[in-house]
């Protein structure tokens, strides 16, 4: 089976962790930004992830991935139940997360990036979304001083370093995704639970941090 990435994703993030959980063997392939041919041929438009299965099938959407490859050896291990707080946080901290983490992304050294279109194309794109990249940097002080306030409020809801609920649960793959794109940031300050299940969940799905490249 192929996984159809970009690294920085955190939609392919969840797609990816699920095969780490569960030790299942994926090739992934990492698409260029400005490759709208690939998942256009695979699933008709340009997305990520996209799942090729063996039969040579495509199958879009992070969470059905997830599902599909968890339930495929009919010992399912997302299990648990999720936690209203966990959601309300990310939907929190999702609507700001972005003005930060896109100028970053988009100065870093992904493999989707590897050519200066790719590059391009990126920034072209998002800051049509969310505004000028210098403009938002001048503001990642404030940014970085509300994250770090947001996870000492997360801390207390970790209940166990390998599962945010006690149990692996859907919340672990909305969450972990965002604190891995939050390493790429210098500054943050980690409160000690958030940091432990941060970097034990990156052991557990055998998915990188990005901290060799924050900046």
């Amino acid at each position: 089976m192929k996984l159809y990435i970009y690294d920085h994703c955190p939609f392919c993030v969840k797609a990816r962790m699920i095969f780490g959980l569960k030790n299942v063997p994926i090739e992934l392939v990492v698409m260029l930004n400005d490759d709208e041919a690939t998942p256009t041929k695979l699933v008709g438009q340009k997305m990520a992830p996209i799942l090729q299965k063996q039969d040579g099938s495509a199958m879009p959407e992070s969470m059905d991935i997830v599902r599909f490859i968890d339930n495929q050896d009919g010992e399912p291990l997302i299990v648990g139940k999720t936690n209203p707080a966990i959601n309300d946080w990310l939907r929190h901290v999702n609507s700001y997360a972005n003005k930060l983490l896109l100028p970053r992304i988009a100065e870093a050294p992904f493999a989707e990036f590897a050519t200066p279109e790719a590059r391009e194309y990126f920034r072209v794109k998002k800051q049509a979304n969310i505004g000028d990249f210098h403009e938002l940097m001048q503001h990642a002080p404030g940014f970085i001083k509300n994250i770090s306030d947001d996870l000492r409020q997360l801390d207390k809801l970790i209940v166990k370093p390998n599962a945010v609920n006690g149990e692996l649960s859907e919340d672990d793959i909305n969450l972990f995704p965002l604190l891995r794109s939050l390493t790429l940031v210098s500054g943050i300050e980690w409160p000690s639970r958030v940091a432990d299940y941060r970097d034990n969940m990156a052991k557990q799905t055998q998915v990188n941090l990005l901290s060799s490249i924050a900046h």
